[in-house]
């Protein structure tokens, strides 16, 4: 049969991607060569692998099949050339990592770059994004959690601990007072991070580890972690933060954690498909990160 091996990588870098232009952007080429790569593959195969919309790109239903089957041959080469390599101490080729937005953009990324000037033949495509990606199914090597993990078909590693804590500037205090009890939260204006609970209701620790579930009166709605914090800033109301992502106003005094409220801990997860166990690049992304969270800064505004 007449094909050639770029075509298969283009097309399953374009189904991992989600985008001919994401694709040509990982594989260091133009679109055009990405969509003509594709064509020429499904010209070579004499079957339709994609639906092209304005849209989206889906796979057919044999260009699903294709796609499952080639990427495990992509990975099995990879791998090979990493064992290669490896001998000599040097990381090679690509690796993608999914990861949330605030965490990613204030400590995922900082934390990646001097892995990345060690590793100088290393490309990493961080794709930042609130939203539950499926590992698996977006073709991602790794993904970067806060919370508890849930898919037990992926591999996890505890990376660190990430403490949530209930929040209010200051300005907020004065005026409408503070609640004793989660009880009290319906009569208090409060900001609610859509993406991690669709419902209004706040989960809170009691002293004996029972979680119990209060309902609250949302004021402010919005599916991103920063812009929480920043409304909690500007006195909109009562927010749930983890620390990672509000200890800085917290220490500067724009925002004040309010006692008597205990809410479960979070974790850092690094969590990755059973087939990427094997890459020698996940494994070293995996044991750096293992050690960048384990006395963070964030942690010295409850424990100085």
């Amino acid at each position: 049969m007449n094909y050639q091996f770029p075509w298969i990588e283009a097309f399953v870098k374009v189904l991992e991607t989600g985008s001919f232009t994401e694709a040509a952007r990982v594989l260091g080429v133009t679109k055009s060569v990405v969509s003509k790569r594709v064509q020429d593959l499904e010209q070579a195969l004499g079957a339709k692998l994609l639906h092209r919309s304005t849209r989206r790109l889906t796979p057919t239903d044999v260009g699903q099949g294709f796609y499952e089957k080639t990427r495990s041959i992509l990975i099995d080469l990879d791998g090979a050339v990493e064992d290669v390599t490896k001998s000599g101490g040097r990381l090679t080729g690509a690796i993608r990592i999914s990861a949330p937005m605030s965490f990613g953009t204030m400590h995922l990324g900082p934390a990646l770059y001097p892995f990345l000037r060690r590793h100088a033949q290393l490309q990493v495509a961080l794709s930042l994004n609130d939203q539950r990606t499926d590992l698996q199914t977006e073709g991602f090597d790794l993904g970067i959690r806060i919370g508890r993990p849930g898919d037990s078909s992926l591999i996890g590693r505890k990376l660190g601990i990430s403490r949530r804590v209930l929040v209010c500037s200051p300005e907020y205090a004065r005026r409408k007072g503070i609640p004793a009890t989660p009880e009290e939260l319906r009569d208090h204006d409060c900001i609610h991070y859509l993406t991690v609970n669709p419902n209004q209701l706040w989960q809170f620790e009691r002293p004996n580890g029972e979680i119990r579930s209060a309902p609250i009166s949302a004021r402010f709605i919005v599916n991103n972690g920063e812009a929480t914090r920043d409304a909690a800033c500007a006195g909109l109301g009562i927010s749930v933060q983890p620390l990672f992502l509000a200890w800085e106003a917290i220490r500067d005094g724009r925002l004040q954690i309010l006692p008597n409220f205990k809410l479960a801990d979070d974790y850092i997860y690094a969590l990755y498909p059973q087939d990427r166990h094997r890459s020698e690049k996940v494994r070293a992304i995996v044991e750096y990160l293992s050690g960048c969270w384990q006395q963070p800064a964030w942690e010295r505004v409850i424990y100085p």
